[in-house]
């Protein structure tokens, strides 16, 4: 079960942390999500998952005691010290933990061979939710992934187009994964509480998930960098005069042509986008 905020609070104290925005460090007090996370997982003895901050281990006990191997990567130097003298010892074998920078270990150190149908189940911090992901889109994609994010981010990942939340990390996630049910949860679902209240994200791989060529997802990301101009001036220039024409027609075939605005375009369409 998860600590209560007072047991949290107390374990803190006795770790001398105080919890760092920064590092988005608000810690699950709530069982019925840990439940939820691993619901939406789908999580089986022997499953390879990743978790990104385990923090003080209230998602990883969970996992572990499911039968779940686990890779996680912890950038605070106090709570890897404390996961390791606290759940290595019990899950030897089963647990491996790694000191460092999700940004660096967007998957943990999940040795290349575990990689056929891992699964991430994590709590992403706010500032390295988007690059994280984008460095996760462009490995060995899981099978599923189960997200606790604010708000903010989660509605960016699940936009549809003709919103303004839809932009170029919508597009590049959506063309690879399913949204499955998802579920809010509340500021109070977290000590110390956060200012806003966050979703549990629920992605499914696709059978045939779409990759963009890197030059491609350049192009988009610079589009909707300037989102409000039309896209028939934003891409004339970087494109052939054939690859424009052939954009352009599949565009028209659609309803929209190259005074559309990039949030406009669905995602099946930039999928033909090419440079």
């Amino acid at each position: 079960m998860p600590l209560t905020p007072t047991e949290t609070r107390a374990l803190l104290t006795s770790l001398g942390l105080t919890p760092r925005r920064a590092l988005g460090q608000n810690f699950l007090v709530d069982g019925n999500i840990v439940r939820k996370s691993l619901e939406f997982g789908a999580v089986r003895a022997g499953d390879a998952v990743v978790e990104i901050g385990p923090g003080l281990g209230t998602l990883t006990g969970a996992l572990l005691e499911a039968g779940a191997r686990v890779w996680a990567v912890e950038k605070d130097r106090a709570l890897h010290a404390h996961l390791a003298s606290s759940l290595l010892p019990r899950f030897s074998g089963q647990l491996h933990l790694l000191e460092g920078d999700a940004l660096d270990q967007p998957l943990a150190g999940l040795p290349r061979d575990q990689t056929a149908d891992f699964k991430i189940i994590a709590n992403l911090p706010y500032a390295i939710s988007t690059p994280w992901m984008d460095a996760v889109l462009s490995g060995p994609l899981p099978a599923r992934m189960v997200l606790m994010l604010q708000r903010e981010a989660a509605e960016r990942y699940m936009a549809p187009p003709g919103t303004k939340a839809f932009g170029a990390i919508s597009i590049f996630l959506q063309a690879a994964f399913e949204v499955g049910a998802g579920h809010r949860v509340p500021a109070a679902c977290f000590s110390p509480r956060p200012d806003v209240d966050s979703h549990l994200l629920h992605l499914i791989r696709q059978a045939a998930p779409f990759r963009f060529d890197p030059a491609v997802k350049a192009l988009i990301r610079a589009c909707f960098q300037q989102r409000r101009k039309q896209i028939g001036a934003l891409v004339r220039g970087r494109l052939s005069a054939g690859a424009l024409a052939e954009w352009l027609a599949a565009l028209a075939g659609a309803g929209l042509g190259p005074q559309s605005r990039p949030e406009q375009i669905p995602v099946a369409l930039w999928r033909r986008l090419r440079v």
